[in-house]
């Protein structure tokens, strides 16, 4: 199996470290709201305070392309929302504020759930749901899930490179064979690496009918608490918006 050194541990890892759960706190407020408000009120600046978070997570972690890529497309699209609102109409205006609308509502949960499968390491996860007191068959699939998706990037940037140095790459003139010699070895990665993975899992004893120990160390600290309350303001400001609303 093509293994991966899937997280730092806490006392390597950059940015600002959270518990896990905290995460699952932000990454559920995160898209709920953004999914479920409309930009009206007040929350037409709460919205765009919930997708800098992501941004400065990121950024925390000295992960300054990928922090300035996303901030570039959402500003982007929150511009243009906002033109074809006021400037556009007919068709345009529709096929505009649908790609738009899509991309701001998307993009913030997306990085947030990104950052944290690579800020949080499977023994954190585990410890988290276990304090939770959530079932296996919820934690073993959402464990499998952790490895698989950060483990598919390596398979797939191997392949990549691989092309790469026969020539096979995206705008030549091989693209069916860009096609088939990066999509299919990626299909049967994706195969392969899911089977090794589940047999990863019980091996490590997930399943088992003993309770299993953790090497590492969570709990909630300061910061923890700012983002809880962080989460507890934003939902009482969705509240009273949509009491202000009916």
């Amino acid at each position: 199996m093509s293994g991966v050194a899937f997280s730092e541990t806490t006392e390597k890892r950059k940015g600002i470290l959270l518990d896990p759960r905290t995460k699952l706190l932000l990454l559920l407020m995160i898209t709920t709201l953004m999914f479920s408000t409309s930009n009206e009120g007040i929350m037409n600046i709460v919205k765009p305070c919930l997708s800098l978070v992501p941004f400065v997570l990121i950024l925390s972690e000295h992960r300054f392309k990928t922090a300035g890529k996303y901030l570039l497309l959402y500003v982007a699209c929150f511009a243009l929302e906002r033109i074809a609102l006021v400037y556009l109409s007919g068709l345009l205006s529709f096929i505009v504020l649908a790609v738009t609308s899509i991309m701001t509502r998307f993009a913030p949960g997306i990085m947030t759930g990104a950052w944290l499968i690579s800020s949080t390491s499977v023994s954190e996860f585990i410890g988290a749901m276990e304090r939770m007191h959530i079932t296996e068959k919820i934690v073993i699939p959402m464990s499998v899930i952790f490895r698989f998706f950060p483990t598919i990037s390596e398979e797939y940037q191997a392949i990549r490179d691989a092309m790469k140095m026969r020539g096979i790459r995206l705008g030549g003139r091989n693209l069916l064979l860009m096609v088939e010699y990066r999509l299919v070895p990626l299909m049967v990665s994706v195969v392969k690496i899911g089977d090794e993975l589940s047999a990863a899992a019980l091996t490590r004893g997930l399943g088992a009918p003993v309770r299993r120990t953790n090497v590492c160390q969570i709990g909630f600290h300061f910061q923890d608490v700012i983002a809880a309350l962080f989460c507890i303001l934003c939902f009482i400001v969705f509240l009273l918006q949509k009491q202000l609303v009916f």
